[in-house]
């Protein structure tokens, strides 16, 4: 066999190992996934963390200790998962977001996928692989440099990107976010009809029956509990409005159950309504390959461990962030995190960003925001008891006096991991279009 048949073989078990399940009950939600993937070698990277994971599992890692082998990492840190929120003290925020990927793992295991992300991400916009080297470089820098600050500060939790210290690119995402309104958000999701909002009518929502809709309102009604001063809003706030059930995610939610929530806010007024979402849990690829025996004990479904994860890694997330589980219907017991569809979310466009000095501009302050997410989940900003120790000051101490190496090292890894994911991107698509996937006829839909 061939090493190529090889590889290809092991892409499709790795894939069907991870989401059998979930294309065996809707096949058609990952021929959408599928096809997405195919378009380019990026969404297959974006859609392939499983993969990723399989592959750096057994790697010996130096920079791994019993300490920096184990904090709490994004999961699926690429490009595109940096975007805008506004945090709980109503301050809009540059940040990771997406969080559904979640676990405890090496600092490293976040790092090197990025680079990784990177070198696709040039290769689409035909930069040189010495400029894609120079991007990732300046981006491991700036996160070491980010560590050194909190170590010597130690004020991780107020650091952020924001109005005031983001620049270029980044800073014009702040300042979209800037421009969207609540109600514009409402006015593109929902109508009002007798003076009562709901939501309307679109391919990608659909009317629950009764069962499925009483479920759905048990499942709310429990996630208000996990709420931090839950009754601080007043009597009147998070009276529920309206339901429907989504579909059509992105490529990472292929074949999750979601629904949307229309909840009264902090007046009687239809402008301060607001929108949540409700959706399935799922266990994180890192925890398929190291699954940490700590964390399994103390979550109780992957619906918590997203949301728990999330409060986590944000100094300061969305109030209405919180979880539950289902009670009755077909998905009884299963896990679901809930938080707000906020109009403040903008990403950075891209598309547009081409130009080696803009790149560079933007992954500097990416650098910057994946050290805060690092070191703000320990010891000192979380009541989880996961973490015990001072995350900037384990990273410190093991990278003291080879910061070079390790920036060597990961930006080897990323160049080679890139080229390794586009060769991967050809074997996916021809196993894919030839029916080498049980559960996902390509020929179907």
């Amino acid at each position: 066999m061939s090493s190529d048949e090889q590889r290809s073989r092991q892409i499709v078990e790795v894939l069907t190992d991870a989401f059998r399940d979930l294309m065996e009950v809707d096949p058609r939600a990952f021929r959408r996934k599928f096809r997405a993937m195919a378009a380019d070698p990026f969404a297959f990277f974006r859609g392939t963390a499983c993969l990723f994971y399989a592959d750096v599992a057994d790697a010996h890692d130096r920079w791994a200790d019993e300490r920096t082998g184990r904090v709490w990492i994004h999961g699926d840190l690429h490009a595109e998962n940096f975007g805008t929120y506004m945090d709980a003290n109503g301050v809009l925020i540059f940040d990771v977001n997406d969080y559904d990927e979640a676990y405890l793992g090496p600092f490293t295991w976040d790092l090197r996928r990025f680079a990784a992300s990177l070198a696709v991400l040039g290769w689409t916009k035909a930069l040189p692989d010495a400029v894609i080297r120079r991007l990732v470089e300046v981006y491991l820098r700036s996160y070491l440099d980010q560590v050194h600050q909190f170590v010597d500060s130690d004020r991780d939790h107020e650091w952020s990107l924001r109005l005031g210290t983001a620049h270029g690119p980044v800073h014009d995402a702040l300042l979209a976010a800037q421009l969207r309104t609540r109600i514009g958000l409402l006015e593109r999701m929902t109508v009002v009809e007798d003076y009562r909002r709901r939501f309307r009518e679109a391919p990608d929502l659909r009317v629950l029956e009764d069962e499925e809709r009483g479920a759905v309102v048990r499942a709310y009604e429990a996630y208000l509990e996990t709420l931090p001063g839950s009754t601080a809003l007043g009597s009147i706030t998070y009276d529920l409005k309206d339901v429907v059930g989504v579909t059509g995610f992105g490529i990472g939610s292929a074949g999750l159950q979601a629904y949307n929530l229309l909840v009264e806010g902090h007046t009687q007024a239809l402008e301060n309504d607001v929108v949540l979402v409700m959706k399935q849990g799922a266990v994180p690829a890192a925890a398929r390959v190291a699954p940490d025996e700590a964390a399994a004990r103390y979550f109780e479904h992957e619906g918590h461990r997203t949301a728990v994860s999330q409060r986590t890694l944000q100094a300061h997330p969305d109030p209405w962030l919180g979880w539950t589980r289902m009670a009755g219907g077909p998905l009884d017991g299963v896990g679901f995190v809930v938080q707000e569809v906020s109009p403040y979310e903008e990403d950075l466009d891209w598309e547009g960003l081409s130009e080696p000095d803009e790149l560079e501009e933007v992954v500097e302050q990416l650098g910057r925001a994946t050290a805060k997410v690092h070191c703000v989940s320990d010891v000192d900003n979380s009541d989880v008891p996961l973490v015990d120790f001072q995350t900037e000051d384990a990273i410190a101490e093991v990278v003291s006096g080879a910061e070079d190496d390790l920036v060597a090292d990961v930006v080897e890894f990323g160049l080679a991991y890139g080229e390794r994911a586009r060769a991967d991107h050809t074997l996916f698509v021809d196993a894919f279009r030839t029916g080498r996937f049980e559960h996902v006829d390509p020929s179907e839909g």
